[in-house]
């Protein structure tokens, strides 16, 4: 018998993937082919830059019911913001059917941009979502005091978000719970070094989401390789283990919350 016997689920979602990254680019019809094959229902595509918004849109239009997009600055890129650019690109891309803003955030681990710099540029980006009355897709690394402080300021204005590829403290998931955020986890917990079982534990049925973060972050045993939708029921598989409960039962149950999430069509 296989170490890993394949995983089959009837109904999942992705709640967070990068279809529009080059790392698709030659096949990306194809691999959302694969993930349709393997049951997916919902594939929420990232349009973190407005060049990824653009090719996101134009992914989500070609497989309508099945691929949506969202559109934002990752934190990474924050230095290019333009106050007048980018907030216009974030209000068109929505008027046009992005159904999150983001993904945004905070990032101190690769400090690719300022920190300040960082911090403005997702205050505007809540401030947008707030506007627009769409969630925030956000991506914390190193980050957790001001990622604190923007969950008090994101409660203030009822804004919702999703802390995606969640691999921070329980003490800061416990604080976006309280605000009625959820929580997203990725292929990252099947690795060997993953040892926080009681964070993958402490997170309500009702706010937790999975994700590929395809093509990153393959879960196990395709650690390594293009990561892809159509493996997400292997991190399922495993969030149930984990959490007592089965594959099946978990993947209906966090497809619901991504279609709630996201607004999302059944």
């Amino acid at each position: 018998m296989s170490k890993h016997p394949e995983v089959h689920v009837a109904a999942y979602a992705d709640s967070h993937v990068h279809l529009a990254s080059e790392a698709f680019a030659d096949d990306v019809d194809a691999v959302i082919e694969r993930a349709r094959a393997s049951g997916a229902r919902a594939l929420v595509c990232i349009g973190e830059s407005e060049s990824a918004a653009s090719r996101a849109a134009g992914i989500a239009a070609r497989f309508p019911g099945l691929v949506w997009y969202t559109a934002g600055v990752h934190p990474h890129d924050a230095a290019t913001w333009d106050d007048t650019r980018h907030p216009s690109f974030v209000r068109e891309a929505v008027s046009q059917g992005a159904v999150a803003v983001g993904e945004c955030g905070l990032d101190y681990h690769y400090d690719f941009a300022p920190r300040d710099v960082q911090r403005r540029t997702l205050t505007v980006q809540l401030q947008l979502a707030a506007e627009l009355g769409r969630p925030l897709v956000l991506h914390t690394r190193d980050a957790e005091a001001d990622t604190a402080d923007m969950l008090r300021d994101a409660a203030a204005a009822s804004v919702c978000g999703v802390l995606h590829c969640y691999t921070g403290s329980r003490e800061l998931a416990r604080q976006a719970l309280e605000v009625g955020w959820y929580v997203s986890f990725s292929g990252i917990v099947t690795f060997r070094n993953w040892t926080d079982l009681d964070l993958l534990r402490d997170v309500p049925d009702d706010r937790l989401l999975v994700e590929s973060d395809a093509p990153y972050l393959a879960p196990v045993p395709h650690r390594g390789k293009r990561n892809e939708s159509a493996w997400v029921p292997r991190t399922i598989a495993h969030l149930a283990s984990v959490r007592g409960s089965t594959a099946e039962a978990l993947a209906a149950l966090t497809l619901h919350n991504t279609r709630r999430f996201f607004g999302l069509s059944a």
